[in-house]
């Protein structure tokens, strides 16, 4: 076994990696980016090296760096992780060259699954089942046509070496398949720099499902069950379990051995995954293969009680498979959600912030919490905004999804725009808890999924209305404490008056919307009127930022953080965001002319879409800001006139910057 490994990765995955690692007495190596210099992998590795600016394709994606490293640091393997390097070819043949272990297959075998059209070929050979279509070399539009005639609409047409829902495009009709081919040519060869497709039967309803399989360099291979990953967005897995649910034993052997045969195909060695795209009627067909491992493979872990890091690094170091596949059985189940620094209700637009608090559920036997960050670190425009990843596994599925909605409802994040909301809504959604999947099921539940966007609740106001007065009590103590006579009554806070009760008024801003709760103080509770009613309030702090409230009869465990003005409410599994209004600083909105228009994110300007001194309807697109490898159009708020632009194309641009001056009064 090799006595230290070279991380070629970051954030989660990374130290996931180390935790095996330091179990199996392996000396880690961690790199990274300027930006990364303070980062959880690196922390947590035995040592690191600087490799590089906060560009990938400065620093993570730079073979030669890694290589560097690694024979500076003595590392005689290199874990790739998934992302950057993982599925380079050329990366796995430059380790093999520098008598370095390569934690992955062999460059052969990531070339041979690189291009659709060629694997199909290959699983085609093997007697893998494959979605009826044309994997041919002859490209003339014509032919191209008329296969797509015989295979019968609708079609899919994929760029072969496409990926991330890029080069695709559904065709319903025999008249419109021209005009669609173009369209996806085009995109393929600005994407990929290659413009061979392939056409296929378009899967109505279809699900999406992926074989764990294992090889050693023995030649034996294995695989460790199903995944179901069927609930995505843009085509990015969102929720992963296993065992698939409704897959019975037969077509668990069927799919699994057709895996197994298209690891054969290759010759491939160490972990992998064959995804199969599956019809509601069980028949399934070979999609694609991901020579490396998989995000998702937590789940596979939980419900076989094995390491697959391990696995991995045993395999690279030449040693059989742990165990044959008679030996491998599934016990219980378990989901997986990603957790993400990310607005669903903009289109799941990518957030940034430094994490303030980050308080994820309890580990246990039943919760896991895959993570690359803690509080205090930054979620930066640089790479993915992954923050979790949150896996729960029980006896059977009920029972896991019960577990994942109490884990969610825990989960408590402030200082960044995240998806748990969501997360809580998906998996209470009937859909899913009844196992109706396919990769459509975000989109058929639009409108549970996305609610209209409603009025904080009173409950959540008259919590943070209590968290106020409880802090005011804290700080009072701590003045009390420092100054010279700790038992003055000058430092109390509760109200007291020679007669009269005393009252005052407690303003939050819910968007644009001024609440005012007002609070009267009492021997041994306030009284608390909002929107003409009224309660009987008393507050108990717990431990870090968790408090009790009683509201009359009723006591709600809740969580309460300050940043700035910002009030974020945690309570019954569901997340508030409040600004605390000071009426000393209100500015009348009637009073206000004109404006400007601020970057969502930190990025760089790519193009400027509109001149100074244009006039503009609303919705007009005025520049694009790339962010988080993602282009997002900045359009005209209103009706009106562009002053002028902040910053011109190839500027990058700090989150909440100014980008444009922008009136529209005219």
């Amino acid at each position: 076994m090799f006595e230290k490994l070279l991380i070629a990765n970051r954030g989660e995955i990374a130290c996931r990696i180390i935790r095996t690692a330091r179990r199996m007495g392996i000396r880690t190596v961690a790199v990274h980016s300027e930006a990364d210099a303070d980062a959880r992998h690196v922390r947590l590795a035995d040592e690191a090296v600087l490799i590089g600016p906060a560009a990938a394709r400065d620093s993570y994606l730079v073979a030669g760096k890694l290589l560097d490293a690694a024979r500076r640091t003595g590392a005689r393997a290199i874990h790739p992780g998934y992302g950057f390097l993982s599925e380079n070819a050329d990366f796995a043949d430059a380790c093999a060259a520098a008598g370095i272990a390569f934690v992955g297959p062999p460059g052969a075998a990531i070339r041979a699954m690189g291009s659709k059209s060629e694997a199909k070929k290959l699983m085609a050979a093997a007697g893998v089942p494959l979605t009826p279509g044309y994997h041919g070399d002859d490209q003339t539009p014509e032919l191209l046509h008329r296969e797509a005639d015989r295979i019968g609409y609708p079609v899919l047409i994929k760029a072969a070496a496409g990926g991330g829902g890029k080069g695709m495009r559904l065709v319903e009709r025999s008249a419109d398949f021209p005009d669609a081919l173009a369209s996806c040519l085009r995109e393929a060869l600005s994407s990929f720099g290659d413009a061979h497709v392939l056409i296929e039967k378009y899967i109505t309803r279809p699900r999406h499902i992926e074989i764990q399989v294992f090889a050693d360099t023995q030649g034996r291979c294995v695989h460790l069950f199903e995944r179901d990953c069927s609930v995505q967005r843009r085509h990015q897995k969102v929720l992963e379990e296993a065992p698939a649910p409704g897959i019975g034993a037969a077509r668990r052997r069927e799919m699994g051995e057709a895996a197994v045969a298209a690891a054969g195909a290759v010759g491939y060695v160490g972990a992998g995954t064959v995804e199969f795209i599956a019809h509601q009627d069980g028949s399934f067909y070979f999609m694609e293969m991901n020579t490396r491992l998989q995000v998702e493979h937590p789940v596979t872990e939980m419900i076989t009680g094995q390491d697959l890091v391990e696995w991995q690094l045993r395999v690279a170091a030449g040693q059989p498979l742990p165990l044959a596949q008679e030996q491998l059985e599934i016990r219980g189940h378990a989901i997986e959600a990603r957790v993400y620094a990310e607005d669903p209700d903009q289109g799941f637009l990518p957030a940034t912030g430094r994490l303030l608090r980050l308080a994820p559920p309890a580990e246990s036997i039943h919760v896991r919490v895959d993570t690359g960050v803690e509080e205090g670190d930054e979620i930066t425009p640089h790479y993915d905004p992954m923050i979790a990843k949150l896996i729960v596994w029980d006896e059977s599925r009920d029972a896991a999804l019960a577990r994942l909605r109490r884990a969610l409802a825990d989960y408590r994040v402030a200082g960044v725009t995240t998806n748990i909301d969501f997360l809580s809504r998906l998996v209470a959604c009937p859909a899913f808890a009844g196992a109706d999947l396919d990769t459509g099921l975000i989109e058929r539940q639009r409108e549970f999924l996305f609610p209209a966007v409603r009025a904080v609740p009173r409950d959540a106001l008259l919590v943070a209305a209590v968290g106020e007065l409880l802090w005011e009590q804290h700080a009072a103590k701590q003045a009390a404490q420092a100054g010279g006579d700790p038992g003055s009554p000058w430092h109390a806070r509760d109200g007291w008056r020679m007669n009269l009760s005393a009252a005052r008024t407690i303003s939050f801003r819910d968007g644009e919307t001024l609440v005012d709760t007002v609070v009267r103080y009492g021997r041994d509770a306030w009284t608390i009127a909002l929107a003409g009613e009224t309660v009987q309030a008393r507050g108990r702090k717990l431990d870090g930022d968790r408090f009790a409230v009683e509201l009359d009869d009723r006591r709600l465990i809740a969580s309460l953080v300050a940043v700035d003005d910002k009030r974020i409410v945690f309570l019954n599994g569901s997340t508030y965001s409040l600004l605390r209004d000071d009426p000393l600083h209100r500015i009348d909105a009637g009073d206000s002319h004109g404006g400007g228009l601020t970057a969502p994110m930190p990025g760089k300007v790519v193009a400027l879409l509109a001149r100074p001194g244009q006039k503009v309807d609303k919705g007009t697109p005025l520049l694009i800001l790339e962010a988080m490898k993602m282009e997002h159009t900045i359009t005209a708020p209103a009706a009106g006139t562009l002053k002028a632009f902040c910053y011109a194309a190839g500027e990058q641009v700090a989150d909440g910057a100014a980008l444009v001056e922008f009136d529209s009064t005219t």
